[in-house]
């Protein structure tokens, strides 16, 4: 098995990780850069998706519109976030419980 490594420098994440690192950022700020990050992550993530085309109306006329290829698979692996309690990732009471556990 081969390491994939991926740097993002990306201006916008370079810049809330900077204030997630200031010592006086507070925690609802800490998790809401988070959060921010982690949806500019997603984009990185998801950026040579499969595509293909799909045929779809819109109000002018019937066209091909580019559309992820398995989307569902995609939404998936999206929503399997690994549980992190002392940040307030996890998603619900259950996986709170099975996270501290081990």
């Amino acid at each position: 098995m081969t390491a994939h490594l991926t740097i993002v420098d990306h201006p916008l994440v370079q810049h809330k990780l900077t204030l997630m690192r200031e010592a006086d950022t507070s925690t609802k700020s800490f998790r809401q850069l988070l959060r921010e990050i982690s949806l500019l992550l997603a984009y990185e993530v998801t950026r040579d998706l499969p595509m293909t085309t799909k045929r779809i109306d819109t109000p002018i006329e019937p066209m091909d519109a580019p559309t992820i290829e398995h989307p569902t698979q995609m939404a998936g692996g999206m929503l399997a976030v690994p549980d992190a309690p002392g940040l307030g990732l996890c998603p619900d009471e259950e996986a709170l419980a099975a996270c501290r556990a081990g």
